[in-house]
C-alpha cells in the first residue's frame, strides 16, 4: 500500500544530501558508529564528490564504491557510460577503491555481467530488480543469486566467500561487533 504514494513523492519531494550532511557522516557518524560506508554514485559528479573528501582525508580505503545505474536522475545503463564511470574512478580514486555496480530494473544482469568482466564485483536482489528474465518474476533473492553465479562461473570468474569479502572491504565481522 505504500509503495506507489512513495514512488510519487519523488517527483516532488527530493532526496538532499548536502555537503554539510556528507561531512557530519563522514566525521561524527563513522566515529561514533565505526561504521565503514558503501559510497554510491549515481552520476560522474559524485565520484569528483568523493575523490575530494578521499584528498581531505574525511574518507579511508578501502572504498567501497557502488555505482548504479538505469534509475531516474543517474547515469543510464549503457556499457559507455560504465566504462566512462570505470575510467574516471581509476584516474580520480587508484587502486583505494572497490568496485560494484547496481543494474536498476530490466538492466540488472545485463549491467552487472559486463561490469563483471570489467573486474567489478556484483550485486543482484529484489531490491534493484524484480525480474529473473524477460517476463519472469524472481521468486526470492536466492534465485537472483543463484543465476549471477551461473552467469560468472561460465565467465570463469570467482566469487568471493564471505570471509575473502570481509578481508577486501576491511569489515571486522560479526564476532566482533557488540550484537
Amino acid at each position: 500500500d505504500w509503495e506507489k504514494p512513495y514512488l510519487e513523492s519523488t517527483r516532488t519531494e527530493p532526496f538532499v544530501s548536502t555537503f554539510a550532511d556528507i561531512e557530519h557522516m563522514l566525521t561524527d557518524v563513522r566515529k561514533q558508529t565505526g561504521s565503514r560506508f558503501e559510497y554510491e554514485a549515481y552520476d560522474i559528479g559524485h565520484l569528483y564528490t568523493l575523490a575530494y573528501y578521499l584528498d581531505a582525508g574525511l574518507v579511508e580505503p578501502p572504498i567501497f564504491l557502488q555505482t548504479i545505474m538505469g534509475v531516474m536522475g543517474g547515469i543510464g545503463a549503457e556499457v559507455e557510460h560504465l566504462a566512462h564511470l570505470k575510467s574516471t574512478a581509476d584516474r580520480l580514486l587508484g587502486d583505494s577503491y572497490e568496485w560494484s555496480v547496481l543494474g536498476a530494473g530490466r538492466h540488472q544482469f545485463n549491467m552487472i555481467t559486463v561490469s563483471a568482466v570489467m573486474g567489478s564485483h556484483v550485486r543482484v536482489g529484489l531490491e534493484d530488480g524484480l525480474f529473473l528474465g524477460r517476463g519472469r518474476l524472481a521468486e526470492s533473492n536466492a534465485e537472483q543469486v543463484a543465476k549471477i553465479r551461473r552467469i560468472l562461473a561460465e565467465l570463469s570468474l570467482e566469487v568471493a566467500t564471505p570471509d575473502d569479502t570481509r578481508r577486501i572491504l576491511g569489515l571486522k565481522g560479526l564476532d566482533q561487533v557488540g550484537w
